[in-house]
């Protein structure tokens, strides 16, 4: 865990305790933001560095003492929320007239504003049309939005005395990037501002497809750049040269530890390793982002914990299939509660085909079969129901492939304190696959099905070559169900989102530079291990209830 400096916060909610409450909860989500929520503003304000009212219009200044709070250094930041009351002189500012609800194409007025940093260039955000005009000069347009062929600020600050003061008319409270924007506000006006240098990477682990993927991800996220590969096989190493010339190339980790170029590690080895790896790149010094699963057992990552606590080190899973379209659209779907209270949850991936030959299909290296894909499936669980899991039973095959030690075929089911079910089953020897994904709601139902694509590419001699896009890597086709009258149900297509590369990377940037959350915490890594290895002793014992502690 890194630390940040931390900024005590004073949330003025009014009536609208509600309204904010998206906003409030992503904030919580940073310990370094100490958050105080209040209905009315208390007398004395020394203690905070920044105060957010949300009714900023309803506020006599000068009765409470915010002029003064801002003008001897303090830090306000006033939600307009749709008024067109005057707002305290000190922001300089009037809200212009509130105009209809619509979709608001919202931008930077400079896009290389500190603000801005991996961002999109465009926001698209839904609310009613409100905009700002500055009444005094030294007034900085941070936000604009495109309304009319012109161009309307919606988030303005300015200093006032010792202080600055900054006001917005966004309502978008739950868009996330909105979300993002505001916080770094925050840290803006706190005066903590974001570490505008670039970390430099290593890849320790150069496996063909992942290591390239990482040091490809890291080049194109700004704030990041790859500086090293360290693996022992020299075809690798060779692979590595060629791919990325700018790194340097290391056989031995203990030297690629000492490079002080290098500020994160991605770990990218055989998961029997990824502990003691992990543990060696900590005790260096680097902050640390590991492959899935982060280890094999609850006492590995017990130790994995502590150490980066205690060395105050940031330490995460690569969970990158939080930014699946289908598992973004399912979680979308289920905060709108468009198919009623999830209780019953079933997740598919496999077929009909020969296990690899590599160490993925052996048992005391990748943990066993249900640790590779369900180092992901299992976190998609955990993420979709989040009350506590209490037992897990497992129940698994070796019938066909005897040449590896994977089981064939293994099956977990998972027991929640709020009474939900859900279960995770990897069968290699599935000549019809399950849906890969299977909802039950008390309002309806989501089933996700699988989609075969291939592409063909014409040849003058052979006629065509034949591409096969793995079935794991297409977002499946999902469908929503819903009762809505008696004998009546309606089916629809679920959307799916635009996918985002690289997101994982960004987030990783946005988390180490400036404190935003990281998607997958540690503790929810730690978790998915513990179902992990709950499950292995299920299996061994014969498939018998194992409950699970804290």
């Amino acid at each position: 865990m890194k630390i940040y400096p931390e900024i005590k916060v004073l949330i003025l909610s009014g009536n609208h305790a509600s309204k904010i409450k998206p906003l409030i909860s992503f904030f919580s989500r940073m310990r370094h933001l100490d958050l105080s929520v209040v209905p009315e503003l208390p007398k004395d304000l020394s203690a905070f560095n920044v105060i957010i009212t949300s009714q900023t219009s309803d506020i006599p200044s000068k009765t409470h003492g915010l002029n003064e709070f801002v003008s001897s250094g303090g830090r306000w930041l006033g939600m307009v929320d749709l008024s067109e009351k005057p707002l305290p002189e000190i922001f300089a500012a009037r809200p212009t007239p509130i105009g209809p609800e619509s979709e608001i194409r919202v931008l930077f007025k400079d896009r290389e504003h500190p603000l801005a940093v991996r961002l999109p260039d465009a926001i698209y955000a839904c609310g009613r049309f409100q905009s700002l005009e500055a009444s005094a000069d030294d007034a900085e347009i941070i936000l604009y939005a495109d309304w009319h062929y012109q161009h309307k600020p919606v988030l303005i600050s300015r200093s006032a005395g010792l202080g600055l003061a900054a006001c917005t008319t966004l309502q978008a409270y739950d868009h996330p990037v909105i979300q993002q924007i505001l916080y770094r506000l925050i840290c803006h006006l706190a005066g903590k501002k974001q570490e505008m240098r670039t970390l430099g990477v290593g890849i320790l682990g150069y496996a063909p497809s992942v290591g390239h993927y990482h040091g490809i991800g890291t080049n194109k996220t700004k704030g990041l750049s790859l500086k090293a590969v360290c693996d022992l096989n020299p075809e690798r190493l060779e692979q590595a040269r060629i791919d990325f010339s700018e790194a340097t190339i290391y056989e031995s980790s203990q030297k690629f530890a000492k490079n002080p170029e290098i500020d994160v590690v991605i770990v990218a080895t055989a998961p029997n390793t990824h502990a003691k790896l992990c543990l060696d790149m900590l005790a260096a010094g680097k902050h640390v982002v590991c492959e899935k699963p982060l280890a094999l057992t609850g006492k590995e990552t017990d130790l994995l914990t502590a150490e980066s606590e205690k060395l105050k080190l940031h330490l995460s899973c690569h969970q990158n299939r939080r930014w699946d379209v289908d598992y973004l659209a399912i979680r979308q779907a289920l905060a709108e509660r468009a198919i009623g209270d999830l209780f019953y949850l079933e997740t598919f991936v496999g077929g009909f085909n020969h296990p690899c030959g590599y160490w993925h299909s052996h048992a005391p290296i990748s943990g066993g079969t249900a640790y590779d894909w369900g180092g992901h499936y299992i976190d998609w669980i955990l993420s979709l129901i989040p009350d506590r899991a209490v037992s897990v039973v497992s129940t698994g095959h070796k019938r066909v492939w005897h040449d590896v030690t994977n089981n064939d075929q293994e099956r977990i089911r998972i027991r929640f304190a709020g009474g939900q079910e859900a279960e995770f089953m990897h069968s290699d020897i599935a000549a019809i696959r399950k849906p890969k994904w299977y909802l039950l709601g008390t309002q309806g139902a989501v089933i996700g099905q699988w989609r075969d694509v291939i592409n063909f590419d014409i040849d003058p001699v052979l006629y065509f070559h034949r591409h096969d896009i793995p079935s794991t890597e297409m977002p499946p086709e999902l469908t929503l169900c819903r009762r809505v009258r008696e004998g009546e149900t309606t089916v629809q297509t679920l959307p799916l989102p635009l996918r985002k590369d690289y997101a994982f990377h960004r987030n990783l940037a946005d988390h180490l530079l400036t404190g935003e959350p990281i998607e997958a915490s540690l503790d929810q890594s730690v978790k998915v291990v513990q179902i992990l290895e709950a499950a292995s002793k299920s299996f061994a014992d014969g498939s018998i209830e194992v409950m699970i502690n804290g």
